[in-house]
């Protein structure tokens, strides 16, 4: 006892005294420094309410009024960027950069000096200041994108972009549907285009290109025999300001921008959408995050996601608001990595399929068990502290595990929206943890300019698109023919609000479908109010469908495509929107099959042909090479099918009486084929 005693009280050695002292400090700094909590301004369980006719409106929403703008001196496009040119004192607002090199800035004042310069050049070229006068800009994310929607709003024209992926049959029906005398192009190959159309007298309007790249002479001289005219971006502004005009600002209610869509088939859409229709959706982000982030004149975000599309469009308009900056990427997306780096955005907007690539990679660098172990610990604790209201960037995990991740994206990321497709809970779990910062999830399309629900601020549930923002109602309507129905929580969400768009351009049969006699704007998608307000997309009405990347994918035209191969009886084409490819069900005939793999110097039972792999590598390219024939595009090819011997029936539940397709009975039928199919791609 006497020696317990003596040990327990006699003086310890230096060292040891030392490395006490400097855990207790550690700990007690870490306790003192440790972030509170930051609750959340509303009931989690109760993030919507239901109004009068069904429909639900956020909780954070104080009446019926729905918001229309979120400062009074910000009504319009123009009154924004106005605003952003007085609140940051004539601040950086665009940038850009080349390789290995800085980003270089333009002021607000630069911006707005040549888009007045431009625009003046444009009514000096005969275009008039109103909305019902259109141009075009065909070009790739850069200042000068920026700087020609600009001369547009400040001459209350309207703005209508081109992009690539169009293809060229599109291009052509848009300058002719919105009666484009007009086209700003980035590249001297974007003018050829518009120029090899009007050679062949497809495109009708056409007078003048204005290229923001230099250009020769030999275009210029083809465009004047093809009379059209085309011009410097810089003598345009030149010409403009020697023949300046004083804006003619738009009004809330004029025509702001006409985005075109792409669509699944036929010709694409023209939405039409109003200064106020944008400007509400950004005021109602606002609103909606308001507690939580403020931004401010040292804010930045980078630009990257196409301009030509209203997520980035209204992303942009939040910072013009506050009088923050934007910087562009280099145009080679391989290269956003180092363009973030240089740039360190606050403001990320960004879609699943980038996320996914970071959660993968962080997943495969933790090689072996340990660093398994210890990814998984990290995000585990950091998440319970996400739980708790806690969102930072010092933690022990953040140095030990996160501090990569994070820098990667310039390592002062304050808020991640994501949107334009659906995020697995698994990767927006570990994002939370991960980044530091909260990250949302949106919701909508572009007839409500981008958004039309919002995660809340404190919420780190998954498995939801959050509660509707403020400049919107949200309904669900019965569809009954896919059993449906309101009463039960379910059914075809439709939209109505300050940012539901006016109609497609000059299209009343389309706008009639997409916008009823009361307003509501019918999505197609099928949704599900959960017990906490939040909603949750469930199905799609027509059975169309965006995979990750947001390409939209209408199944059965594929389909009728592929039934065209020889080999195919009956076929089955899946696509998720957590995956990026699709994958295929095929039935053989079982008439030509035997034919088909005698080719091959094979023979059997039509089950024993099934599982030959040399037969299914046949069958899949014969359908690829129909496919292309049939003018599918490399997204809309089946990347893996799966040959099942028995035909899909009435009596097997996989057909209708009418004999379609039961979409969803044949998913869950082959669920586990079509899980091996994806499984093995990513292996």
């Amino acid at each position: 006892m006497l020696f317990i005693l003596n040990f327990l009280f006699s003086p310890l050695p230096t060292p040891v005294v030392i490395s006490l002292l400097t855990v207790g400090i550690t700990i007690f700094l870490w306790l003192i420094n440790k972030p509170r909590p930051v609750w959340p301004v509303l009931d989690l369980k109760k993030q919507s309410v239901g109004i009068q006719g069904g429909a639900r409106r956020g909780a954070m929403q104080q009446n019926s009024e729905l918001i229309k703008c979120y400062y009074s001196d910000a009504t319009t496009m123009y009154e924004i960027f106005q605003r952003g040119l007085r609140v940051s004192d004539n601040g950086p607002c665009l940038g850009s950069r080349k390789p290995n090199q800085p980003y270089r800035w333009l002021s607000y004042k630069q911006v707005s000096d040549r888009a007045e310069y431009l625009g003046s050049c444009l009514l000096y070229k005969g275009h008039k200041p109103s909305p019902n006068q259109f141009i075009g800009i065909f070009a790739q994310n850069r200042p000068e994108w920026i700087i020609t929607e600009l001369a547009c709003y400040t001459y209350s024209m309207v703005a209508v972009p081109l992009y690539d992926t169009l293809g060229s049959e599109a291009i052509v029906y848009i300058l002719n549907k919105a009666d484009i005398a007009t086209v700003v192009c980035d590249t001297p190959q974007k003018a050829t285009v518009l120029l090899d159309n009007v050679e062949k007298r497809l495109t009708l309007g056409l007078k003048m290109i204005i290229l923001m790249d230099p250009f020769e002479d030999s275009l210029k001289e083809r465009g004047e025999k093809l009379g059209i005219e085309i011009l410097s971006l810089y003598d345009a502004e030149a010409l403009g300001k020697e023949n300046f005009r004083k804006p003619v600002p738009p009004k809330p209610e004029d025509l702001s921008i006409v985005c075109f869509t792409s669509g699944t088939t036929g010709d694409p859409k023209g939405a039409m959408l109003t200064h106020q229709n944008i400007v509400a959706d950004s005021a109602a982000f606002l609103k909606c995050v308001e507690n939580s982030f403020y931004p401010t004149t040292e804010d930045v975000t980078i630009s990257y996601l196409p301009l030509a599309h209203m997520f980035e469009r209204v992303v942009q308009a939040v910072v013009y608001t506050s009088g923050a900056r934007v910087g562009f990427f280099q145009g080679d997306i391989r290269l956003l990595p180092d363009d973030m780096k240089t740039l360190q955005p606050t403001v990320f907007p960004v879609v699943p399929r980038l996320l996914n690539r970071i959660y993968d990679k962080v997943h495969s660098e933790a090689k072996t068990p340990f660093k398994k172990f210890l990814l998984n610990m990290a995000i585990s604790r950091k998440f319970s502290e996400v739980k708790q209201g806690i969102i930072r960037k010092d933690s022990i995990w953040d140095m030990l595990i996160f501090k990569k991740v994070q820098a990667s994206l310039g390592g002062k990321v304050r808020v991640m929206v994501t949107g334009a497709a659906p995020i697995s809970s698994s990767v927006l779990v570990f994002l939370r943890a991960a980044l530091g910062c909260p990250v949302y999830e949106a919701y909508g399309q572009t007839e409500c300019t981008a958004g039309c629900t919002f995660s809340s601020p404190g919420d780190w549930t998954t498995g939801h698109v959050g509660a509707p923002l403020a400049c919107n109602e949200v309904k669900l309507e019965d569809v009954v023919d896919m059993n449906y129905f309101s009463v039960e929580g379910e059914g075809e969400i439709c939209i109505r609000g300050t940012n539901v768009f006016k109609g497609y351009l000059k299209d009343t049969e389309k706008t009639a479908e997409a916008l009823d006699k009361d307003g509501w704007l019918h999505t197609g998608d099928i949704g599900r109010w959960l017990p906490n307000g939040t909603l949750k997309i469930i199905d799609r009405k027509k059975n169309i469908f965006k995979l990750a990347q947001g390409e939209y994918i209408a199944p059965e035209k594929i389909e009728n495509v592929y039934l065209r191969s020889g080999p195919v009886s009956q076929v089955f084409v899946h696509g998720d929107s957590l995956r990026s490819s699709l994958v295929g069900v095929v039935i053989p005939d079982p008439d030509v099959i035997p034919k088909f793999t005698a080719k091959f110097g094979v023979q059997g039972s039509l089950r024993d042909l099934c599982l030959n792999m040399d037969i299914k590598k046949a069958i899949l390219e014969d359908m690829l090479k129909i496919g292309r024939e049939g003018g599918l595009k490399s997204f809309e090819q089946v990347k893996d099918i799966y040959i099942h011997p028995e035909a899909f029936s009435i009596e097997n539940g996989l057909l209708t009486p009418t004999l379609k397709a039961k979409r969803a009975e044949l998913a869950k039928y082959f669920r586990r084929q079509i899980d091996n199919l994806y499984e093995t791609m990513e292996g």
